[in-house]
């Protein structure tokens, strides 16, 4: 693997170059829709909902568009927390495009102070964990690694970052999210964090400049078991891991241009 530039040669896995095309081409198409012209807004709001749906889902709240639609209350614990703390994510994410590029830890840590809310103590929110502090995330799949191994790879995530790369924004954005799942730096929320994260990439690398190709609500459809089973290929650091992981992750983004093509046929209908 290339020490200029690894996630140029993650992009040269067999297979990957594959997902990147089809993700290109799917996203290519929904901006192209019709509608993107003339109501973009409403189609990234809706995707914005229904990837904190999505999000939320994978978290353990697995609830039905309408009703994250409809609520106000979501309070500050079990199921209503986890939802409301998918859709604040979601509306931050937007906000962080240009730090990401700065100080890509910053981001990590505003991004957990926001999932966390009202759970946790100031000690522990907003911050990677420290020895002897627990993940309190059973959903996700292998074991985290220890809080010194944790702190060592986040700055090496930091870096591999900031330094910038040629690999396409599939890549970058499945590394991203692959090893804060791997990781799970903080105390709980890691999944909603990774995956706000990995909608960053996208966003910022100017893949889906808009935020209307939620991968949230691909990984969902993908289910918790095929996402727990291809995390456990990227932790395997096997180039076949690898390469199924950055797959599931396109995946998940074809998917999620999918629901964004349905909201803008909708859309379609409606002013029809």
């Amino acid at each position: 693997m290339s020490t200029t530039d690894p996630l140029a040669a993650l992009a040269a896995l067999p297979g990957v170059a594959e997902s990147v095309d089809a993700v290109r081409t799917a996203v290519d198409r929904v901006y192209g829709h019709r509608v993107m012209r003339r109501r973009s807004n409403e189609v990234t709001s809706e995707a914005a909902l229904r990837g904190a749906r999505g999000s939320a889902a994978l978290a353990g709240a697995d609830w039905a568009l309408e009703e994250v639609r409809r609520r106000t209350d979501f309070g500050d614990a079990g199921e209503p927390h986890l939802v409301g703390a998918a859709l604040r994510l979601t509306a931050e994410a937007g906000q962080l495009l240009s730090v990401w590029r700065q100080s890509p830890l910053r981001v990590l840590a505003r991004l957990h102070l926001v999932a966390a809310g009202g759970t946790g103590t100031d000690d522990t929110v907003g911050r990677p964990r420290q020895a002897g502090e627990r993940v309190d995330e059973p959903l996700i799949g292998p074991e985290p690694p220890g809080a010194d191994e944790v702190a060592g790879r986040l700055d090496g995530l930091a870096r591999l970052v900031l330094a910038g790369t040629e690999a396409p924004a599939l890549v970058t954005a499945a590394v991203v999210h692959g090893e804060l799942l791997a990781l799970r730096p903080f105390v709980s929320c890691n999944g909603l964090v990774a995956r706000a994260a990995e909608r960053i990439v996208l966003v910022g690398s100017g893949l889906d400049p808009k935020s209307i190709c939620p991968a949230e609500v691909g990984h969902a459809e993908q289910g918790a078991a095929s996402y727990v089973a291809a995390l456990e290929g990227y932790v395997s650091g096997t180039p076949e891991g690898m390469a199924a992981w950055i797959a599931h992750c396109g995946r998940a983004v074809e998917l999620g241009v999918r629901e964004s093509t349905a909201v803008c046929e909708a859309l379609q209908r409606g002013a029809a």
